[in-house]
Order: C-alpha cells, then structure tokens, then sequence
C-alpha cells in the first residue's frame, strides 16, 4: 500500500504548468510553479514546517508550547498544519486589510486569530508585528517563529523549491519571477538556482507602498515610499533579513489594479484560480517581456489559492468599488453576470404560440430560444412574432415551429463584447453562452447595452 504517515509528508513535488493564452505575445515558454497543490494550499507550507522542526531540535519550541506568529494567513495555514499533527497551540495576528476567508480558514485549523490594523507602522504596538512579539513576551512556553527573519524559511527553498524547479526544466530554467514578501521563497530558491547557473536572472515582483525596488537600487530605506496598498502577501515596510538583496537581479512593481485585474483573468484564461500576488507577478512578467527571448524558460511562482480572496478580488461588487473593473474588457461569461443565477427560458417547438407568449409576457423576455431533445434548433423574438400575429391572427394558435426563426448563435465564453455585437442585429436579437458548469444562458441588446453604460448606485 501507498499512503503518507500525515498530511505534512505531502508538503512540496508540486508541479509546473505551462500558460497557454495569456503570456502568447511574451518570448519563451512560460511555466507557472503551482504551490496551491500543497495541503494547505500555498508555498508557505515549506516554510512552515521547517520553521517548527528547526525550534523542535535547537530547543526553542517544546512540547505543549505555544506558536505565536504575525502572517498574512498563508504561513499560518502551514503552522496550522504543523500545530495540528505535533500538538501545539496556535495564535495569528492579522492585518484588517487580509482576506475574511483567510482569517476563516485559520479559525476553522483551530487557530486563535488576532486582527490589528494596517494604517500603522511595523513598530506601532497595534501592527501584527508587535502583538506577535508582545503575546510571545507574556505567554510562557510559546515560540515566535518571526517568518521575516527567521533563515529556516529561506532555508526551505534553497532545500526544497530551488532544486525542485532545477529538476522540472531540466536545468534550463533561465528566469524565475517571484512575488517578494518575507524574501524567503525568492532569496532560498535564488541562491540553489544561481550556484546551479549564475546567469540565472531573478526578478522579484514588488507593489506600490513597499520599499523594497527602491531599497534595492539606490541602498536607501526611504519612508516616504510607504503607504497602504490593497496587494495581499508581497511588498513590506520594513526590511526582512530573508530578503538577500544581493540574489536578486531587478525588482518591478505592480500596481494594486493590474495585479487584480490579472489574477481575475489568471482563473477565466488559463483556469489558474490562484491568489493575489500571482495576478501581480503575471502582470509584472508582462511588464518585462521585451527583455525576454524566444528560447527562454521562465517560471513564476503562483504562492496560494483562489479560494481566499472569493470575496474581495473575485468579487465585481468589491472590484467594481474600487474602481477596478473597468479596466476588465467584458467577455460572453462576464455579459451575463446579471441573470447568471437564473435559468434559461426556453419553449418547445410543438408547444402552443399563446402560452409561450404568455410566458414572455410573465418573464418580462423579448427573445426566447427554441429547444428539442436538447437542442437548440428555433428562436422567438417578440416583435417578429407580433409582426405575424398582427397580419394573421389565428397563428397564436398554432405550435411554435409554424413562426420560429432561425435558432441563436453559441459564443465562446471568453468572445468580447465587439465580436457579440457584431453578430446582433435587427434579424439575430441574441445569442447563447454555455458557462463552465454547461449551463446556457443568452445574451441580449439590453445586456451589451449595460455592459457599455453600467446602471450607477
């Protein structure tokens, strides 16, 4: 039989993913390093749990003890991990500006979690910073891992990421792109990469607020650059020890709009339903693509899921509030976001004319598709059908097929909303989208009409 003794054993071996869409106008083959296949679904899962089995055999973590850590909730699902199967207790300080889901998931691993403000400097003692290091102070037998300077992170991936990638190209990786936050994944996995082939480059993507591209360039730690940004789990106010500057070839920031826009565009293109700072490291590769050639192997690091951020940069409420979204060109799926949840009206072709324009009528509907044994096979438009009833009267009587059209169109769900316009006209009033889940739904003049002039409020 094969089996893991426990989940910590299925920590790493994730696989690298080819892009296929998204990067087609950027030279070289573009692979992307999935870490949402390790159990708690980010690369932070490594670091995690060397930092505790480092603690467990210096004697600075003991049995019963307590872990107490700052985090943007990804290295706390991996401490929830390891606190699960060792024993430990676990407390979580959070900045506010963190996901709700992530603060769920940490509840649910059975974590004590802690929220503090964001608008506050990392020596403020409201930052997640500072409550981390007071609780460690207070509690007794309890360990603060500090991920920030804490070289067992940076360790993880010169052990474990690093020779991973060598192996998956082959050696013939010839660019990694990397979200920088603690500096562990990017420094370790630099530093075997770079003893392997020094002409590596490392491009380490950074955010608006965050000082580290101009740390970086100028050796200057300048506070003006810092301000609050929306970014989750890369850019920093303060200076990590695993960050090894001197690994790093250039740095490139992003801003908070492109990285979410991007990481939308990751999950409906490539179906990379990935977490915030993957959206921000695509942007950033794509920023720097004319320093790329055809022949080249880049790999960017995807840290975690999707599934954290459901309700802020996958929500068009909470994207639309930021004024994001309209940066998004509308596609098939996206046109029909207003009736999604609704099921498709449809009429049959021996059904009476009357009843299904009593339908219309109740529906409040203009146009409605003709369906048999599964297939769409006729169309009703409202003011076609009234045009034939008013010059014969008696055909509300007859069944459907005696006045249906010509059945609508299917588009492909990422189709813009200049293709489907084009394909709606006087004689064609809609066409059909089928969604990742099969459903059909219809696209009408009155939805590209929103699309171009959104209703306000």
């Amino acid at each position: 039989m094969k089996y893991y003794n426990n989940i910590l054993e299925t920590i790493g071996n994730t696989p690298l993913v080819k892009f296929n869409k998204i990067t087609k106008d950027v030279p070289g083959l573009i692979l992307a390093k999935m870490e949402t296949f390790n159990p708690g679904h980010s690369i932070k899962d490594r670091m995690a749990l060397k930092m505790v089995e480092d603690a467990e055999k210096d004697g600075r973590l003991k049995p019963g003890g307590t872990i107490i850590e700052g985090t943007s909730g990804n290295t706390g699902m991996g401490l929830a991990l390891a606190a699960i199967v060792k024993g430990y207790k676990l407390i979580c300080t959070l900045a506010d500006k963190q996901s709700k889901e992530k603060m769920d998931i940490l509840r649910a691993m059975g974590a004590e979690v802690i929220v503090t403000p964001t608008n506050v400097s990392s020596d403020d003692p409201r930052s997640y910073y500072s409550v981390a290091k007071k609780l460690n102070e207070e509690i007794p037998n309890s360990f603060y891992p500090n991920q920030y300077d804490n070289l067992s992170n940076r360790i993880a991936h010169y052990e474990q990421t690093g020779p991973e990638i060598w192996e998956q190209t082959d050696g013939k990786i010839t660019h990694l792109v990397v979200g920088v936050g603690t500096g562990g994944t990017i420094s370790g996995t630099a530093k075997f990469l770079k003893e392997k082939n020094p002409n590596i480059k490392i491009w380490g993507i950074d955010t608006y607020g965050s000082v580290f591209k101009k740390y970086h360039e100028t050796g200057i730690f300048d506070e003006s650059e810092i301000y609050s940004y929306i970014t989750e789990g890369i850019g920093e106010d303060i200076l990590p020890e695993n960050v090894d500057f001197g690994l790093i070839d250039h740095f490139e920031k992003v801003t908070d709009k492109d990285g979410v826009i991007m990481t939308r565009r990751l999950a409906r293109e490539e179906g990379f339903f990935m977490g915030n700072s993957a959206g921000s490291a695509v942007a950033g590769l794509l920023q720097l693509k004319d320093r790329l050639k055809e022949d080249d192997v880049v790999v960017v690091i995807f840290h975690d899921h999707g599934s954290r951020y459901v309700g802020k940069m996958f929500n068009d409420d909470w994207v639309r509030d930021r004024g994001f979204m309209d940066a998004e060109k509308p596609n098939a799926i996206t046109l029909v976001k207003n009736h999604k949840n609704k099921s498709l009206i449809t009429a049959g072709p021996d059904e009476n004319l009357c009843d299904v324009l009593n339908k219309m009528t109740q529906y409040n509907i203009s146009q409605v598709p003709v369906v048999e044994n599964g297939e769409y096979v006729g169309s009703l438009n409202d003011s076609e059908v009234y045009s034939k009833i008013v010059s014969n009267p008696e055909l509300k009587d007859e069944p459907v097929k005696k006045v249906m059209d010509a059945p609508y169109e299917f588009v492909d769900g990422n189709a813009s909303l200049e293709e489907i316009a084009k394909k709606i006209d006087k004689h064609n009033r809609a066409v059909l989208v089928k969604n990742r889940a099969g459903d059909v739904h219809i696209i009408t003049i009155h939805d590209i009409i929103e699309a171009i002039n959104p209703k306000k409020g």
